[in-house]
C-alpha cells in the first residue's frame, strides 16, 4: 500500500506543475507572437490591398498595397470612407452593396476614383464579420480592363473585315476540321454556316466533286511551302459548276490556316465568249471572202450540172446524184459562212413557239424512221406567245435534233419538250440516247469547226449558238458517257426591240 505524500514531496510537485505552466504559457505567448508577426508580414507585404473598415465605411487599417492603390498615404487612406471613392454610385453599385449585406460577401468590380482625379477599375472582394472588422481585399485592373478592351475591340476590327470581305475565307485546323467561314463563302458555297463549320475541309471539297489528285498535289505544295495559290473547280449540284480562286496560307495563327477564296466562274465565261467572239470575228473576215470567192464558180458548176443532166446517161446517173449532193452540201455551207460573216436582216414577231417546235419535229421525221428513230414530245398546254424570228429558231432546232438523230445509228427515242419556267422564260428540252460526251467535249460545242461527226463541220451548232444569243436566250448542255445528251434552250417570254 502507497503511503501518504509528505510535505517536501508535495511542495515538489507543486514547484514543478507551476514551472510547467510558466513554461507553457511562455511558450504560449512566443507562439502568439510568431503569429502576430507573421500576420503583419502578410497584412503589409501583400501584393493585394487589404482594407479593414468598420459598419459606417470608415477605414481603420490599410496595408502598404492598399495606400498605392489609391494614391495616398496609409495615414490618410485611414478614417475615409472607403465607398466615397467609388466614380459613379449607379445600379450596379446599389446592387453591390444589397448583396454584400444580404450575404455577408461579394466579390466583383467597379471604378473608383482617387484622390489625385485618376479612376481605377478595381477588383474586389469584400466580407462582413459581425462581431468586429469588415475587410476587403482590392486589386487594381485597369490595364487588364484596357487590354481586354484592345482585345474586344481587335476582334470586333477582325470580324468585320472577316465578315464584310467581298471573297470568301475560311479557317481550318490541322486536323482539316472547319472553325470558322464568313458570309461571302456561306454564300459562294450555297450552304449554311452550321452545316459548313465544324465539317472536314476535305470531306466539303469531296462531296462538292473537286478532284482528289488536285487536292493531293495543292496539300503537298503546302505542307512544303507553307503556303499556295491555284484554281479549284467544283459541282454545287448536278447542273451548276462553279470555278474558284484561292490562296492558302498554313499555321497563320496558333495552329489555324487561312484560305481565301473568289468566285471566277463568270470570269471565266466571259473570257471564253470573248475567246469564241474574237474567233467568229476572225472566221467572220474570212468566211465572208471564201463564201463569195467560191459561190461564183458554185453557180456556174450548178447551172452546168443541170445542162447536162438530161444527156447523163443511167449508168453514170449515180455520180451525178453524187455531184448534186455534194454540190448542195457545200452550198449549205457557204450559207452557214454568210450567217456568220454578217448580220442577218431579221424581223422579229410574235409566234407560237410550240407550232415551230412540232412543225420542225414533223419535218425530221422521215430520217428518224431511217434511222429507227422515234420522237417522243412533250408540250405544255397554253402557252405564251414568243418574240422572235421564227425560221432562225426552226433552223437552229433542226440543227439540234438533226445531230440527235445522226448520234443514234442504232435507234432510240429522242425526247422533245416545251414548257414555260418559273423565272418567265421558255424552255426547249432535246434529250437523246446517244453515247453522251465528256465534259471536255461539251466545253469546246459551239466553237468553230469542232463536231464529234465524221463528216461534220461543227458550224451548225456555231450557228445555233449565235441564233440564240441574239435572242437573249442560252444554251446548256448535260451529258452522261453511255447514257445521252440533253440540250435545253432557254428563251425570255419579255418582248425585245425589233432589229
Amino acid at each position: 500500500m502507497v503511503g501518504a505524500m509528505t510535505n517536501e514531496e508535495y511542495q515538489n510537485l507543486l514547484e514543478k506543475i507551476t514551472a510547467l505552466e510558466k513554461e507553457n504559457k511562455r511558450l504560449k505567448d512566443e507562439l502568439a507572437n510568431k503569429n502576430e508577426d507573421l500576420y503583419i508580414d502578410l497584412f503589409e507585404e501583400a501584393i493585394d490591398g487589404i482594407v479593414f473598415w468598420q459598419e459606417n465605411g470608415k477605414v481603420v487599417k490599410a496595408n502598404l498595397s492598399a495606400a498605392k492603390i489609391f494614391e495616398c498615404s496609409q495615414n490618410e487612406l485611414i478614417g475615409k470612407r472607403l465607398f466615397d471613392f467609388v466614380y459613379e454610385k449607379n445600379e450596379k453599385y446599389y446592387q453591390i452593396t444589397k448583396e454584400l449585406y444580404r450575404t455577408g460577401a461579394i466579390r466583383d468590380e467597379l471604378l473608383f476614383l482617387m484622390p489625385n482625379g485618376q479612376k481605377k477599375l478595381l477588383e474586389f472582394t469584400a466580407k462582413i464579420n459581425r462581431n468586429g472588422l469588415n475587410i476587403m481585399i482590392l486589386r487594381n485592373v485597369t490595364e487588364r480592363f484596357k487590354m481586354e478592351r484592345k482585345l474586344r475591340e481587335s476582334e470586333q476590327k477582325f470580324r468585320k473585315i472577316f465578315d464584310g470581305s467581298f471573297e470568301g475565307i475560311i479557317l481550318w485546323n490541322e486536323d482539316f476540321q472547319i472553325v470558322d467561314v464568313n458570309q461571302t463563302g456561306v454564300k459562294m458555297l450555297g450552304l449554311s454556316k452550321k452545316d459548313i463549320v465544324g465539317q472536314s475541309l476535305k470531306t466539303l471539297l469531296s462531296e462538292f466533286n473537286a478532284k482528289k489528285e488536285n487536292l493531293k498535289e495543292y496539300m503537298k505544295k503546302l505542307e512544303k511551302d507553307g503556303q499556295i495559290t491555284g484554281t479549284l473547280s467544283i459541282k454545287l449540284d448536278e447542273t451548276k459548276q462553279k470555278h474558284f480562286e484561292f490562296s492558302t496560307k498554313s499555321n497563320l495563327i496558333s495552329g489555324l490556316n487561312l484560305s481565301v477564296f473568289r468566285d471566277i466562274t463568270e470570269k471565266l465565261e466571259m473570257e471564253e465568249q470573248l475567246r469564241k467572239s474574237d474567233t467568229l470575228h476572225v472566221i467572220g473576215e474570212l468566211a465572208a471572202g471564201i463564201a463569195h470567192e467560191i459561190r461564183n464558180p458554185m453557180t456556174a458548176l450548178k447551172g452546168f450540172i443541170q445542162l447536162l443532166q438530161g444527156s447523163i446517161k443511167e449508168d453514170h446517173s449515180m455520180y451525178f446524184h453524187v455531184i448534186s449532193t455534194e454540190l448542195q452540201r457545200m452550198d449549205s455551207i457557204i450559207n452557214e459562212f454568210l450567217i456568220l460573216a454578217k448580220p442577218q436582216a431579221v424581223k422579229y414577231v410574235e409566234c407560237d413557239l410550240q407550232k415551230i417546235v412540232r412543225e420542225t419535229v414533223e419535218l425530221l421525221n422521215a430520217q428518224a424512221v431511217l434511222h429507227n428513230v422515234q420522237f417522243k414530245t412533250n408540250y405544255e398546254k397554253d402557252l405564251p406567245l414568243l418574240f422572235c424570228e421564227p425560221n432562225q429558231l426552226k433552223k437552229v432546232f433542226i440543227n439540234i435534233i438533226k445531230n440527235a438523230i445522226e448520234v443514234m445509228p442504232n435507234g432510240g427515242i429522242i425526247t422533245v419538250s416545251v414548257k414555260k419556267t418559273d423565272d418567265n422564260k421558255l424552255h426547249i428540252s432535246v434529250e437523246d440516247q446517244g453515247p453522251g460526251m465528256s465534259e471536255e467535249k461539251i466545253k469546246k460545242l459551239g466553237e468553230p469547226f469542232f463536231t464529234t461527226k465524221e463528216r461534220g463541220t461543227g458550224l451548225g451548232l456555231m450557228v445555233s449558238y449565235k441564233i440564240i444569243e441574239e435572242h437573249n436566250g442560252i444554251i446548256e448542255v448535260q451529258s452522261k458517257e453511255g447514257i445521252g445528251t440533253t440540250f435545253h434552250i432557254y428563251l425570255p417570254i419579255n418582248k425585245g426591240s425589233e432589229e
